[in-house]
């Protein structure tokens, strides 16, 4: 499989699950041996097309040029969640207003998935609810264990480089159970989300979250960034544009021209993010929950807070809200 390795790196960039320190983050590899396959990783692998920070143009008084992106091609080696999340994604950055963000797109057009199989639930996931626990949208799917790496090669592209191995009888295995199972709330009516956001649930979150932005940083499906001019010096008009990541969770984020924030509270904020995940994004684009269960969230919050629980009490509360009572 080393072999198979280096010689796609000649045509494609590999990136997977590797340890960095204390945390599994993704990198570039090299071989085999640098995966991660039996640990959930700390961070999601959408930096690897989705830069933390991303410069889009670069400027003079004079001139503005567009930044180029390497020619060379992208493997991720990623779990079903994952691959979920990225279609939520490609979503919020393709099919939103019409038009597709260019920045976004010519990167995430030169990935090719190879499926890393998950049979089994790790302790804080919880994709079998979110209904992300399958897909079918990989290039190669892989099972590594101590009887060798089992290979479904479903794209001709890659069909080559694996040709001159034998054949056998795999396709992979999901999960089907998760350890922990969460309710989704059913908001059917939208005259309901006035009444969700005078829930007194949300005031918990006031006093607890410390609005790190952790959670956004690990979340898959976060999309949320601030636009930046950098001016090279100070007696200069030359700079560069930047696209960098941030967070809904963060105080500053929602403070608008003028000073004011439409949501200075940490329960408002947590409101808008789990509303967001679990009924804007469904209600806009008719895609399901935002939200894929991953769990990577509740493994990050320095402060125990479980994004799976909030999913449990809004459900909760939901159906009291459908029964009349407050």
């Amino acid at each position: 499989m080393d072999e198979i390795f280096a010689a796609l790196s000649e045509t494609y960039r590999i990136y997977a699950p590797v340890k960095r320190g204390k945390f599994i983050r993704y990198g570039e590899v090299k071989s085999v041996e640098q995966v991660v396959w039996n640990e959930k990783s700390h961070f999601s692998p959408k930096e690897v097309f989705y830069p933390i920070v991303q410069t889009l143009l670069y400027f003079s008084e004079n001139d503005v040029r567009e930044s180029e992106v390497d020619d060379k091609p992208t493997i991720i080696l990623l779990r079903p969640c994952d691959i979920n999340g990225i279609h939520r994604l490609d979503t919020v950055f393709m099919e939103n207003g019409g038009h597709a963000d260019n920045y976004y797109q010519r990167l995430r057009e030169k990935v090719k998935f190879f499926l890393m199989e998950c049979p089994e639930s790790f302790e804080t996931c919880f994709c079998v609810s979110m209904g992300s626990n399958v897909t079918d949208d990989y290039s190669v799917a892989l099972r590594v264990n101590d009887d060798g790496v089992f290979v479904e090669v479903k794209d001709e592209t890659f069909a080559a480089v694996f040709g001159g191995e034998a054949a056998c009888d795999f396709t992979p295995a999901f999960v089907t159970e998760n350890k922990r199972k969460v309710n989704v709330p059913e908001i059917t009516d939208r005259a309901m989300v006035k009444d969700i956001h005078a829930l007194d649930m949300w005031r918990e979150f006031d006093d607890n979250c410390i609005g790190c932005g952790g959670c956004n940083t690990v979340c898959i499906t976060c999309s949320c960034f601030d636009t930046t001019d950098i001016i090279y010096n100070e007696t200069s008009r030359d700079g560069e544009r930047r696209r960098v990541w941030s967070s809904c969770m963060l105080n500053d984020y929602s403070t608008v021209a003028g000073g004011h924030n439409v949501r200075a509270k940490a329960g408002d904020r947590m409101r808008f993010k789990a509303m967001h995940k679990l009924y804007d994004y469904n209600a806009r684009f008719g895609k399901g929950n935002m939200c894929v269960g991953c769990g990577r969230c509740d493994m990050r919050c320095p402060k125990d807070i479980h994004f799976s629980e909030t999913i449990d009490k809004l459900a909760a509360a939901v159906e009291n809200l459908k029964k009349g009572e407050n």
